[in-house]
């Protein structure tokens, strides 16, 4: 029933979250078909010479051995040489195919390092689990798989051989050299079909990988929703911060209202609180701003501390639209506060 309620696709983060841990839609197939196919055509261009220089090295070796003393040190440099020769005849072949794996694997899901996969996990030794996924309804699925994968690749080996057996009667009077140049070419023909066939099954298999691995991320409504919230934040909570943060704005704001050196005000909508000292400030700085009842409460702190009201409309809107609390007042509007502040100014010495 849970399952049947996951109908909505993976979102990015799910999606993103299953990535970081390594689950990503991979065929093990395409990756087998791949180095396959890379190591046969490896050996097919590097396999003569390949040969010719072991050949050479051997001959090499047994020809010396004729004229030297055996002792312990020369057996081990004679060790020690060839372990060297062969690492150094064999690296173009490794190359390859390490760079085929990693190509196919990049090919399949991109750039992807994580060690998660090799973390233990404890559902793993759920026995209950494992019974259920080798007995149930994915494990009869993975068991038609291998069986019909064996049967593809059992056809191609038979056809092969069955095409191929007439050539090997031909053979009983040939030299042992052409024997096995023939056989190795034989085999060489059998690796490449099966990796052919190995590589047709695994692009079906990576289409299937592909299309279990977003059905096992799909989600439910619930799923989605709490995600969203997760990612968003839970909207009460955030109303509930919104609340929080504006109260201490507005008690630190009534709390700088009596150190203001003016307000000017709309009479009934809008009042702004400046301040300005001209040893520490560079222009008047906006103390408090606020409209309506925030307005009223702003002009009521400032009668309690005699503070001076100026009601001056068009520059109480435009302060109120280009200045936040805590900036100092934008360039164009320093003429009009200055005459404000000099008559504000003048009304103290008046007083």
């Amino acid at each position: 029933m849970a399952d049947q309620d996951k109908t909505h696709q993976p979102t990015s983060h799910k999606k993103r979250k299953a990535r970081q841990q390594g689950n990503v839609a991979k065929s093990q197939e395409l990756c087998s078909a791949a180095v396959l196919i890379a190591g046969i055509g490896a050996l097919t261009l590097l396999g003569p010479g390949m040969v010719d220089q072991i050949s050479w090295a051997f001959r090499t070796i047994y020809t010396d051995l004729l004229y030297l003393q055996i002792t312990p040190d020369v057996v081990s440099n004679f060790f020690k040489l060839g372990v060297f020769y062969m690492l150094k005849l064999l690296s173009p072949f490794i190359l390859t195919v390490l760079s085929a794996g990693l190509m196919i694997n990049y090919v399949q899901h991109g750039f992807l390092f994580t060690t998660k996969p090799l973390q233990p996990r404890l559902d793993k030794l759920d026995p209950v689990k494992n019974i259920k996924n080798k007995f149930g309804i994915r494990g009869f699925v993975e068991l038609v798989k291998g069986l019909f994968k064996v049967s593809v690749v059992a056809f191609v080996a038979y056809m092969t051989i069955k095409s191929e057996i007439l050539n090997f009667a031909i053979l009983m009077d040939k030299s042992v050299p052409f024997i096995s140049s023939e056989i190795a070419i034989s085999i060489l023909k059998l690796g490449m079909k099966l990796a052919i066939a190995i590589l047709v099954l695994g692009i079906i298999d990576w289409k299937f990988q592909q299309w279990k691995h977003n059905k096992d991320l799909m989600m439910s409504k619930q799923e989605v929703k709490d995600e969203h919230k997760m990612m968003e934040g839970d909207p009460k909570l955030k109303a509930k911060m919104r609340r929080t943060q504006f109260r201490m704005s507005y008690n630190r704001m009534i709390k700088d209202i009596p150190e203001a050196d003016v307000i000017i005000a709309n009479p009934v909508h809008i009042a702004v609180a400046l301040k300005y000292n001209p040893e520490t400030m560079s222009a008047p700085k906006v103390v408090a701003k606020g409209k309506r009842k925030l307005a009223e409460k702003i002009k009521s702190v400032a009668r309690k501390h005699d503070i001076p009201i100026i009601e001056d409309p068009p520059l109480a809107r435009s302060l109120y639209r280009s200045a936040e609390i805590g900036w100092e007042i934008p360039y164009e509007l320093f003429q009009a506060v200055a005459e404000v502040l000099a008559l504000v100014y003048r009304m103290k010495e008046a007083a």
